[in-house]
């Protein structure tokens, strides 16, 4: 990767469907290079699919929170494994420090909030949670 793949990179995670061509002529390149490049990214596995990303007036009406999380010894892969099965659950991170892993979660409200956090406090090998309300997001890329 150079950093035209990093440029062009950015630019996706802008707009997924922005077409080649647009991408192009904001790279200062042609259409049949960032085509190849695009190729050759989901080749190696760099990029790996397209999402959809959310309006912001939508998200604005959810409720999203942190959820810090304490593992029982030798029980991540199974709480990661319940953890996925989750449809409030959005992204499972690994971390260093005071606590195990962070969950982060959305809803459409503050009660099914409540209710996803006693769930995911509920799954076996889950220690000890410690719940964070997102009051605000400054960006999103």
């Amino acid at each position: 990767m150079d950093d035209l793949d990093e440029h062009l990179l950015t630019r996706l995670r802008d707009n997924a469907r922005a077409p080649v061509a647009e991408l192009a002529r904001a790279l200062g390149l042609s259409r049949t290079t960032v085509q190849s490049r695009l190729a050759r990214l989901e080749r190696s596995g760099v990029i790996a699919g397209y999402a959809v990303k959310l309006a912001g007036a939508y998200e604005a009406g959810r409720v999203h929170a942190y959820v810090m999380l304490t593992i029982e010894p030798k029980q991540a892969t199974a709480v990661g494994a319940a953890l996925k099965r989750m449809p409030g659950v959005r992204r499972l991170e690994s971390v260093s420090g005071p606590f195990d892993m962070i969950v982060s979660i959305e809803a459409a409200g503050v009660a099914e909030m409540d209710a996803v956090i006693d769930e995911i406090g509920a799954v076996r090998g889950v220690e000890r949670t410690n719940s964070s309300l997102v009051l605000s997001t400054k960006f999103d890329r």
